[in-house]
């Protein structure tokens, strides 16, 4: 049994997945699964059945703005695949979730009342030999029901401004790049295009690889080993704390970590990242260790 010791509001185990896919795959609005994986194509080779596919790059991005899509947005991509306000939404992907976490922290930003992921994602998922299909999802277009503008919770979210404000205070930076992203000696992970103009870190951040929060067979580390994660580098839950990355998907997988799995007190995901401060004019940098 793939039982998981975090409430199942916000994870829930592959298991307890499989043993809805009946409500998955029926036309039924009140349950509805999302793949939202880095590798686009992963989907048309296989999928949970009754999962319906996002396309970060299209899907989780303004069409006006680079951007998180805006509430309108939101609220047509959400209808188109069946959802309204009263749906339970599930979302995993591939690379231990990344994108995944990154849809659940933009729809709890907006306030969608009950979005969850599923341990392990995809690779869990087909290692572990759960069922699979081919055949695309396309749920009846409905209403979301409501309006999500302005944000419910824009607390979990940083702009630069606050960033570049709460350098040289109590607030906790976490990058949660590679090693060498972090030092400067990249500026994007290898085979990514994204990239910016300077490398380094932002003045004071810990690097604490997002990697970290997850045991090898892809799923969240259990509590206590989770929470050593991070208070091995002395922050705790009570800190003021911003994560970020390179373009916001890998920090809101520690940002769930942080917030939804441990109860961290503040956390926020600065979601512009380094592709907006490594390109920006005038923002302070550092690099190296």
């Amino acid at each position: 049994m793939s039982t998981s010791p975090y409430p199942a509001s916000v994870l829930v185990s592959p298991d307890w997945v499989a043993d809805r896919l009946d409500r998955f795959e029926s036309a039924d609005p009140g349950y509805r699964l999302l793949e939202v994986d880095v590798n686009t194509s992963f989907y048309d080779y296989g999928h949970a059945p009754g999962a319906v596919k996002i396309d970060w790059e299209t899907d989780l991005r303004s069409d006006d703005y680079h951007d998180i899509v805006g509430p309108t947005e939101l609220e047509k991509l959400l209808g188109s695949c069946g959802i309204t306000d009263e749906t339970t939404v599930v979302v995993y992907g591939d690379d231990s979730n990344w994108f995944a976490a990154h849809m659940y922290w933009q729809l709890t930003y907006y306030g969608h009342p009950d979005v969850r992921i599923m341990d392990g994602g995809r690779g869990y998922w087909v290692d572990h030999d759960y069922p699979l299909s081919r055949e695309p999802v396309t749920p009846p277009t409905v209403s979301y029901g409501r309006s999500l503008s302005p944000p419910a919770n824009p607390s979990v979210r940083a702009s630069r401004e606050e960033v570049l404000d709460a350098i040289e205070t109590d607030t906790t930076f976490i990058d949660v790049r590679l090693p060498e992203e972090y030092r400067g000696d990249i500026t994007a992970p290898p085979g990514m295009n994204e990239m910016a103009m300077r490398g380094g870190h932002i003045p004071g951040a810990e690097n604490v690889f997002w990697a970290d929060n997850i045991r090898p067979d892809m799923r969240f580390k259990p509590p206590a080993e989770l929470r050593e994660v991070y208070r091995s580098r002395g922050i705790d839950p009570s800190d003021d704390i911003i994560v970020y990355c390179r373009i916001g998907e890998r920090s809101s997988l520690t940002w769930f970590a942080l917030s939804e799995l441990l109860g961290y007190e503040s956390v926020r995901n600065y979601d512009g990242s380094w592709t907006e401060w490594g390109n920006m004019i005038g923002m302070p940098i550092e690099s190296g260790e």
